[in-house]
């Protein structure tokens, strides 16, 4: 019951979007109170794992599986999935979008959801792919939502680099299908996740080092991990920024969750110092790349795209930095879908209200739009490290797992990269809080407050989580700790 209630409501929505026509705003509501069910689903799954009940399957050949990873997984993105859903244009807000781009929306935003929650949920790896793939053509399909030469640009140039990637993690995939195979004969469930993992150290380590490589640029392509982030900018800066919302935090950890779900099987294969060495050469780039890139962004959504780099090299800095460093990764990136998903969905107002997504555009924004305002310059403080926000805990936990490993050197750059990004984001907030008013520009909060309402939740969230480790979480962190050192 629970598998049925993680996926229909998504599914639901994307039917009743397709039926009715011309789109109403009581479609969208209904479709997110109707989410609401996928959120309790959910956090039914992530009980199970917190009480240490076996992973709950569903379907012949055990279909679907939630461990307490899938569980975690399943957890963010209903999450982010139902505010994006209260928040999506259409219900009632102010809008620029007609009544055939609202249903186009609703359609493709339902199927995206869905396609991330069967990527997570599904025990077949190859089912996996399907679903990560299915994730870009969905989303490519709502990036151009008002067509425009530069969005339908950024929308082709997704497909062609996401399509691309996926088809390296499909290439990876496929040979370590090929080499279970070589080994144990055909079997039905080959590609289920504990199957694999438990044949895992008798599979050919080099044939699983070749994967692996495959596998991790695939995957990282999804992720925006350096050097195949190129699509990030171009995406997030013309997509409607529920879209980006959704793209940023939960397709972002869909797409980390795939790579560490593959590490613990190339682990148990050829040892962790080959996959740990990768994450952390890519981390560092990325991190490098994504730093520098703060320090010359124009566009405050490009910002975010590149601050999404930076962030994905601290998580595969952690990813390789042994159990405390995928603790700490873990945790990250739940702190990481909360702040992103909350800038976000405040960008779109301030977009609207300067008509302009270039940050020299946007000046005096606590005068024009104080709570906008106000929360934005939350998040970025947030987004940046300080205390008392979760991220802060998680970059302190992530560097003490890097000394304690002895990469002194490593973490001493890291933390350069992050001094410099801290005060190029301070420059550009700066510069969008305080000076004159831009001129034709109304001052007021675009619509009326109670929709800002939803935004406590990713707020608490981080707040709660630079303060305190809640019991459930860290059990359940303690359980996919289980499954990584197994």
């Amino acid at each position: 019951m629970s598998f049925l209630l993680l996926l229909l409501p998504s599914l639901l929505g994307a039917l009743i979007a397709i039926l009715v026509r011309p789109f109403r705003a009581w479609v969208g509501w209904l479709n997110a109170f109707v989410s609401l069910l996928a959120c309790g689903a959910a956090l039914s799954l992530a009980g199970s794992a917190v009480n240490e009940i076996d992973a709950p399957v569903f379907g012949p050949g055990e279909f679907l599986r939630a461990d307490g990873l899938a569980a975690l997984l399943a957890v963010l993105v209903t999450t982010i999935a139902t505010l994006t859903l209260f928040l999506s244009p259409g219900l009632g807000r102010q809008t620029r979008y007609d009544t055939s781009q609202l249903r186009r929306y609703h359609i493709f935003i339902n199927l995206f959801i869905a396609a991330m929650l069967l990527a997570v949920s599904a025990n077949n790896v190859g089912i996996m792919w399907v679903a990560l793939e299915a994730t870009t053509v969905f989303s490519a399909l709502i990036i151009p939502l008002r067509l425009s030469q530069r969005s339908v640009e950024a929308s082709w140039k997704y497909i062609l680099i996401g399509s691309v990637g996926i088809a390296l993690a499909f290439a990876g995939t496929v040979l370590s299908y090929f080499d279970f195979v070589a080994l144990s004969g055909r079997v039905e469930n080959a590609l289920n996740w504990p199957v694999l993992r438990a044949t895992a150290p008798l599979l050919h380590p080099e044939v699983m080092r070749l994967s692996f490589v495959f596998i991790l640029v695939g995957y990282g392509t999804k992720a925006g991990i350096a050097p195949m982030h190129t699509w990030k900018p171009d995406a997030y800066g013309e997509s409607p920024s529920s879209l980006g919302a959704l793209m940023s935090s939960a397709l972002f950890a869909v797409a980390i969750y795939a790579i560490l779900r593959w590490k613990i099987v190339v682990d148990a294969c050829v040892g962790g110092h080959f996959s740990d060495n990768l994450l952390l050469a890519l981390g560092m780039l990325s991190l490098l790349i994504g730093s520098f890139s703060v320090v010359l962004a124009r566009n405050y959504k490009r910002l975010l795209a590149y601050s999404g780099v930076e962030h994905a090299g601290l998580i595969c800095l952690g990813l390789g930095l042994g159990p405390l460093g995928v603790f700490a990764a873990l945790l990250h990136m739940i702190n990481h879908t909360a702040v992103k998903s909350l800038l976000f969905f405040l960008v779109r107002g301030i977009e609207f209200r300067y008509g302009s997504p270039l940050i020299k555009d946007v000046r005096g924004m606590l005068r024009v739009m104080p709570w906008t305002g106000g929360l934005f310059a939350i998040g970025i403080l947030a987004l940046i490290g300080l205390p008392p926000f979760g991220l802060f805990i998680s970059e302190f936990a992530l560097f003490r797992a890097g000394f304690a490993t002895k990469h002194f050197w490593l973490m001493g750059a890291a933390l350069l990269l992050l001094v410099v990004a801290f005060v190029s984001f301070l420059n550009h907030l700066n510069k969008m809080l305080y000076g004159p008013v831009p001129e034709g520009v109304n001052v007021g909060e675009l619509d009326r407050r109670g929709w800002m309402i939803p935004l406590l939740v990713p707020l608490s969230a981080l707040v709660v989580l630079g303060l305190t480790m809640p019991a459930p979480l860290a059990t359940l962190l303690n359980r996919i700790m289980e499954i990584v050192s197994k």
